[in-house]
This record gives C-alpha cells, structure tokens and sequence, in this order.
C-alpha cells in the first residue's frame, strides 16, 4: 500500500469534505483496468481524522438542510438528473474502465441509477403523514416524517455508480446529510457524482465522501453522530455491517448476497429461456447479486435447454467491455479471478459434469482478468458450487422431476434474494410465485430487480435489516415518525 512508482502518470481520487473536494493524507492502492491489467489510478486509504472531519462535516449541515422545503431539496435532484444525462457518455465510459462492464451492461446500470434519482426527486408525496380527526372527545391526532441526521452508504464494486444512487438521493431528499464510502476498488464513479451534485447547487457538507477499507467502515460503524448506515456486498460482511452498526445503536439495511435460482418448465419457450438465463448467469461476469447462478431444469426440459446454453455460451465474445460487440467483460481483479477457478475446480472434484470450460477460452490467455462462461451439468442441491455464491460467471445446472422437487430446491438455499421461472402456464407461475422463498421473483424474466419505485427486497441469508432499500421502504428507512395529539 504505497505510492506507485509511475504516480504521475496515474488518475488521482479525491475526497469531499465540506462541499470541496481534496487529495487524502493517507496510504494509497492502486486501482487497475480489470480488461487489461494495466494502472489506472491511485486510490486513498483515508485516515481517521479524514473520517471524523467527513462525518462532523455532515452533521454541521444537517440542520440547514433537514429545514430546507423539502420541493426544493428535490430540486436539486432534478438537476442532478439533467447533469447526469449531459454527462452520460462520459460516466459510462467510467464504468467500463473502473469495473470492465461492457458499454451495454454500463447504459444499462446508468439508466437504472438514473431511475433512483428520478424515484428521488418525487420523494416529496411520500414525505406526508396521516392525520385523523376525532380520534377522541375533542382530540385529532396526525403523524409526521422527519430526518434521521447523518447517514452512511457503503456500496460494492459490481455497480460503481448505480447502487450509490439506490441510497443517497433518497436519503437527502428525505432531509438527511450523507457520507458515502465506496469500494476501493471503484471509487472514482462516486466521485464524479459527488462532482455533479456539488454543480446541481447541493449545499456544501450535504454530501461528503470518504475512501478506504476496514478500518474506515469501522470507524463509520461506530461514531455515535451517524444515524443510519446503509450497505451492499455479501452475506458475511452483511452481516458483520448489521451487527455491529446495530450496537452501536444505528439503524440498519444490509443487501447481502444471493444464490439465485431459475427454473424452466418443459413448456417453457426453449430459445427464449436459454436467452434469457444466459444474459442473467454471464451478463456482468456473473458479479451481480441478481445473477442466475443456478438453473433448475425440470423433467424434459434439461437436454434441450443444456444444449442451447452451451450454443450460446460458445457464440459469446468476451473481452475488454470498451470494444463494440464485446457481450461479456472481466472479472473485476486477478483476486476474483483465483477465487472463480477454485470453484471451478471444487465443481469437478464434487462429481459435477463440466459441460463448458470457459478456462479454455482465449481470453483466458490475455493480460486482463477473464474467465469464460463455464457451465456445470448433473449438480446436486447439496454441492457446494449449487450452495454458496461465486459471483462470478459459473452456471450449475440442477435437474428436478417436478415443479414441487424445483421449488423445494429453490428453497433450501440459505439465501432469499431472487428466483425465477420460465413457463407458458399461468397456474404454474402462480404456484412458484406463492411458495417460492425469495423476496424478488421474475415470470420468465431473468432478472427480476425490481424499479426504483419498488423496494430490492432480498430474503432470508440476503438481506440483514428491516427496511429495505428504494420505493416506500427506502424513505420509511430514512425517515422517522412523529405522532401529534392534539385537544384544542
């Protein structure tokens, strides 16, 4: 963790304190482009007093702001927006060499975080509270919503700048200040919004961002001036983010991670579902927590279905996302990388059938972080590659007798984020969506991640809290309730 030695050639990461940004005192990483390995930038390790300065900055501003009209704290987020489309070819070429997405899979992610900014700025009809006349001789009652104070997003690598939009535009809409810390490894998106922000007319100390890894989170986690911390990554750290922030006496929304199930039914349209299933298991390497990790293919649907995942597996180009045509991109680090091709080889030695081998690919070969589609056949529910999350581009094909054997598959994972099934009969997706024990649940969609006016309402071993993030749950989670009764 020091200095590169080619450090002028290297982008800088600022920080935001009090509205401006500034270079960190601290340690620095060195950030990579995931599609060639090459230097790209020097990103800070902040030091505490950097921490502390973040958090007092936005405490100082959270007066002003929680009294400001909360249409006009809106306001600024319909700027944000117009900003952000100006600037959308710029911000998507960021995100294809921060986190190696293709220019499709980067579109994709900066529509659905400008979607959050839009749920955001009408985040006003939401702010009402309930009144009732009479609820006693003479008494009316009514309730109102008001900010928390300080709050804190910790967001992952797999969206550097989508999931930062799931948190801080609702929070301050809601009247709140923020201290964002990003990934390490993909801080520079966060710092451009921060940029955008600042030039939509946001009051300084509003937003503030801070870089760095454990120790930061720690701090973060504990200063009794933050209200509400809000996180994104996997299940342990999930976890750790929950019971630690929640001890310390804060409110808590932890998205952890997921093992997320498909199923084809055998009347289910084949090249649709192969389609479909393909872009959800290898669109963004597999590193999403929405991503088909596992297909269950019941009864005569398997052959066929194997069969058109293999095709399209082996028609895929995958390489630098900057390329046109490129479908699928790197793994985000050679760290990742290693971890995926364990599995790979946990998969063989567990007796799974390797069907594709997407560590012979040619990509394999370059200089860039790759791992080619690989798709496992004849897995059992108990293996360990069918159990816990890879995240990274590795399909298990499970094979069932029945719809019953499917949805008990489904529920035996320890994770709830998203399942989906493929099927032409009505009946039959009716009975997945009662019984499957998933919080998002997709009707021959891939990829059921709900709109930002619903909440990402993952289940069980994926999710840590009881709010969860975007729709009314998100400014429920930012909001807390006053209750007035009144005898005149």
């Amino acid at each position: 963790m020091s200095s590169s030695a080619i450090a002028t050639q290297l982008k800088s990461c600022p920080i935001f304190i009090d509205g401006k940004a500034r270079l960190s005192r601290g340690e620095v990483l060195i950030q990579h482009n995931p599609a060639t390995g090459e230097p790209v930038a020097e990103i800070p390790l902040c030091t505490s007093d950097e921490v502390s300065a973040a958090i007092a900055s936005a405490q100082a501003a959270f007066p002003a702001w929680s009294a400001t009209p909360v249409l006009n704290r809106c306001r600024v987020l319909f700027h944000l927006h117009t900003l952000m489309e100006k600037h959308a070819d710029d911000l998507m070429l960021l995100i294809v060499e921060e986190n190696g997405k293709t220019r499709e899979e980067a579109r994709g992610s900066f529509q659905r975080g400008l979607e959050c900014v839009e749920f955001a700025s009408g985040v006003s009809s939401l702010m009402m509270g309930e009144t009732v006349e009479h609820v006693g001789t003479d008494v009316d009652g009514w309730s109102t919503r008001h900010a928390l104070g300080v709050c804190v997003g910790i967001t992952p690598f797999n969206f550097p700048l989508m999931v930062p939009l799931w948190m801080f535009p609702v929070a301050i809409a809601c009247g709140n200040t923020f201290v964002l810390k990003p990934s390490e490894r993909v801080p520079r998106s966060s710092v451009r919004l921060l940029e955008l922000i600042y030039e939509a007319g946001l009051p300084a100390g509003v937003m503030n961002l801070v870089h760095g890894t454990k120790q930061v989170v720690d701090q973060l986690l504990t200063d009794p001036r933050v209200k509400a911390v809000s996180f994104v990554g996997s299940s342990p750290v999930a976890k750790y983010i929950y019971t630690t922030a929640a001890a310390n006496g804060k409110r808590v929304q932890a998205l952890g991670g997921a093992k997320n199930h498909s199923v084809v039914m055998p009347d289910a349209d084949m090249k649709h579902s192969a389609n479909t299933i393909m872009s959800s298991s290898f669109g963004c390497a597999g590193e999403r927590c929405v991503a088909t990790s596992v297909v269950v293919a019941v009864g005569d649907a398997a052959d066929p279905l194997l069969s058109a995942l293999k095709k399209a597996a082996d028609e895929m180009k995958v390489g630098d996302g900057s390329e046109h045509g490129t479908v699928m991109g790197p793994i985000i680090n050679s760290e990742a990388k290693k971890r995926i091709l364990n599995y790979i080889d946990v998969g063989q030695q567990e007796g799974a059938k390797l069907a594709r081998d997407g560590r012979n690919d040619t990509c394999c070969d370059s200089e860039g972080y790759f791992v080619g589609p690989t798709i496992f056949d004849n897995v059992k529910p108990s293996m360990r590659i069918a159990r816990e999350e890879i995240f990274g581009p590795v399909l298990s094909l499970v094979r069932a007798k029945d719809l019953g054997e499917a949805i008990d598959i489904v529920n035996g994972s320890e994770y709830g984020n998203a399942s989906s099934i493929f099927t032409k009969s009505g009946s039959t997706a009716r009975e997945f969506s009662a019984k499957v024990q998933t919080g998002m649940v997709g009707i021959n969609v891939g990829v059921p991640a709900p709109v930002a006016i619903f909440p990402f309402a993952g289940w069980k071993g994926s999710f840590f809290g009881d709010l969860h993030a975007l729709g009314k749950d998100g400014v429920k989670f930012y909001t807390e309730t006053r209750v007035v009764t009144c005898r005149w």
